[in-house]
């Protein structure tokens, strides 16, 4: 399947919120609270210091999505862009979306000479997310990550 991508548009709310619940309660099987989801998208719009979301479009609308954050490596010197957010419509899954999106992205990244590389974080659990990743050459890269989250916690 052929797609083209692009910058998410703020007409892409109700789908980036969508696909966000979704991705979640796959694979993470977290419900996640609609409103603040959909405030925490609409910030990215409003402030591209928060990231930036792209879209694979199949030309009837979209059909996946991911989220690009930045973190800055002193060990580097360089800006490693995050994947976040990722979600393709199940319909639309095993036919290179994802693929399109990743290959944009590094396209991107690779055009900036301040950009060190690209990170994820995949569930545990989510292991065909995983083996996804493999294939494209992404490697792991042996981290785990630990988090106090203020919000959970107040839920």
């Amino acid at each position: 399947m052929v797609v083209s991508i692009r910058a998410a548009r703020s007409t892409d709310l109700e789908f980036l919120v969508e696909g966000n619940a979704r991705m979640a309660a796959e694979t993470e099987e977290r419900e996640l609270d609609r409103e603040l989801l959909a405030e925490g998208v609409a910030a990215v719009f409003g402030d591209e210091a928060k990231g930036r979301y792209f879209v694979a479009d199949d030309g009837e609308g979209p059909i996946g999505q991911l989220l690009v954050t930045r973190e800055w490596s002193d060990w580097r010197c360089g800006w490693f862009w995050w994947i976040q957010s990722v979600y393709v419509l199940p319909e639309s899954r095993d036919q290179g979306v994802f693929s399109q999106l990743y290959a944009h992205l590094v396209a991107a990244a690779r055009r900036d000479p301040e950009v060190c590389g690209l990170r994820l974080y995949v569930d545990v659990r989510n292991e065909h997310a995983a083996a996804v990743y493999r294939t494209i050459g992404m490697q792991d890269a042996g981290y785990r990550v630990y988090e106090v989250d203020f919000r959970l916690a107040e839920a």
